[in-house]
């Protein structure tokens, strides 16, 4: 395993380092060494993991071993519980008796099922749901470098990207909409304020009151407020650090919170614009900022999340509740990670993705950890996670094939459904989802392409539209707890023994923070 450890390290490196601006000749030298690399990684894959598994198969093997895991089948009832197994029997002959069945052929439960029954009921149905959905992706052109954050409102995307632009797009059409441009750095984060406190804001600059605004932070400092029905910038904050993360507190008369690339953590003022607090939170970049409901998260690529009470009265805006380091989060060390730790709060559970195979689950309150198979093995690296009512969401990463997939879990179960992926999708670095009107599901994903994901009626199926697939490995996991396992401890040990190689230059930068330098660049 310890030269399986260490090819994953070295191509989690360059794929990081393909998303610079420019690389230097020791760079490119690595970079060239990308498809010998992951070809030995797939032959060392396949020796370790038998027939039934699929990482590192090549050729027609490939194919075939695909296959096996993409089918989706019902057949395969060996791995689970006996009490499981007579539990859905025992539904089923309760639904043979004389169950109703709603029009889309879903039974209607009877009222005497426990509420775990219900949950592995309602489960049953939305898997085979998504089993069954069908996705068409568009591109949105128009950007000329990395995509690094997409937000949506109403029928627009915007994105921000490391070419200095925030664009608006009309997702009905796909075409660009605006175009904002008035950074002189790269952008990193985007915000949009929910509609009241808009409405708040238009009334100061005497604007209409159904005008929308969009915040942008980027690595030149500053925080820029844009109207979205004119594409102008009504309001500009200097904030004296490179701005790397954002979010909005609704609460009160509404702040900005926005943290930096040294780790500091600012808010200000919706109304007034005026900072009312300063301090320094985290010891490396704040890479993720949530608000939810009287609550703030922060988190830092060093691997440590901060929770922060919101008060309405006192002089400061925000009290820290818990800091929880990487110690804790197991989202730390220099073991490949991409240096961008994100979040998604959800009750007392926190869900972390910070560039390793599995989602990290924090309690926040008592820094309880549990892991979430994200990837069924090692190779896999999770870029960002997100929630919509009902699921979680992961991007996947394959080191071993470079291919991009998108996992959805069910919620509050964090039970796995189905697995998303297309042709030639490049990796997912950013993330937004909505619903329609109608109630399909819209999403949109970034990286070196800006991608709508349109949810479809119907059965008919282009070429290159979305795979639904269903990966028994992902689906027999379940969650277990993070502690520091020998699998983990392996991985260390490799990678301090990989840290002596020769081939890597004696410059290198610990890989744990150069996914934001690549960014920040």
């Amino acid at each position: 395993m310890g030269e399986v450890r260490k090819l994953q390290k070295k191509l989690r490196q360059i794929e990081n380092l393909e998303i610079k601006i420019s690389l230097t000749p020791e760079e490119k030298i690595k970079v060239s060494k990308k498809a010998e690399l992951r070809s030995r990684l797939a032959e060392l894959l396949l020796q370790l993991s038998g027939p039934q598994q699929t990482q590192g198969i090549v050729g027609k093997e490939e194919d075939k071993m695909k296959r096996q895991v993409e089918e989706v089948t019902e057949q395969h009832v060996g791995h689970r519980p006996a009490l499981k197994i007579a539990r859905e029997e025992r539904r089923e002959n309760e639904a043979s008796d004389g169950n109703q069945t709603d029009g889309r052929g879903e039974t209607n439960l009877p009222v005497s099922l426990t509420e775990e029954e219900q949950e592995d009921a309602e489960f049953r149905s939305r898997k085979q749901t998504w089993e069954k959905a069908k996705f068409r992706l568009r591109a949105l052109e128009g950007h000329s470098d990395i995509i690094t954050c997409a937000v949506a409102v109403d029928n627009l995307v915007i994105s921000g990207s490391r070419d200095t632009t925030v664009k608006v797009w009309h997702v009905p059409t796909a075409t660009e909409q605006r175009n904002l441009g008035g950074h002189s750095g790269g952008v990193t984060c985007l915000c949009a304020p929910p509609p009241e406190s808009c409405r708040r804001l238009a009334r100061a600059f005497d604007l209409a009151d159904k005008e929308r605004f969009v915040l942008s932070g980027s690595t030149d400092c500053c925080v820029k407020i844009w109207a979205l029905s004119s594409g102008q910038c009504v309001k500009s904050i200097y904030t004296f650090n490179a701005v790397t993360s954002l979010c909005f507190i609704p609460e009160g008369e509404g702040f900005i919170v926005t943290g930096s690339d040294a780790g500091k953590l600012q808010v200000w003022s919706w109304s007034s614009l005026e900072n009312w607090l300063s301090v320094n939170a985290h010891l490396d970049a704040v890479t993720t900022l949530q608000s939810h409901g009287p609550l703030v998260f922060s988190g830092s690529a060093e691997g440590s999340v901060c929770v922060w009470e919101v008060c309405d009265e006192g002089p400061e805006p925000l009290r820290r509740l818990h800091l929880w380091g990487p110690e804790v989060t197991g989202c730390g060390g220099e073991d490949g990670l991409n240096g961008r730790l994100v979040l998604s709060p959800r009750g007392d559970r926190v869900f972390l993705s910070c560039g390793k195979a599995s989602i990290r689950i924090l309690n926040w309150r008592t820094g309880v950890m549990t892991r979430l198979a994200n990837h069924s093995s090692t190779a896999g690296v999770t870029d960002c996670v997100n929630q919509i009512p009902g699921l979680l969401i992961a991007s996947c990463f394959d080191l071993a094939n470079g291919e991009s997939t998108i996992n959805l879990f069910s919620l509050p179960q964090c039970k796995y459904l189905v697995s998303l992926t297309s042709s030639d999708l490049p990796r997912i670095l950013c993330f937004a989802a909505w619903l329609t009107a109608s109630g399909d599901h819209r999403w949109v994903t970034g990286g070196r392409d800006l991608i709508v994901w349109e949810q479809l009626p119907g059965t008919f199926k282009k070429r290159g539209d979305v795979t639904v697939r269903r990966d028994r490995r992902l689906e027999d996991c379940i969650l277990e707890s993070d502690r520091d396992s020998e699998d983990d401890r392996s991985e260390d040990d490799a990678d301090d023994e990989d840290a002596t190689t020769q081939d890597a230059p004696e410059t290198e930068e610990p890989a744990s923070s150069s996914w934001l330098r690549c960014v920040l660049q």
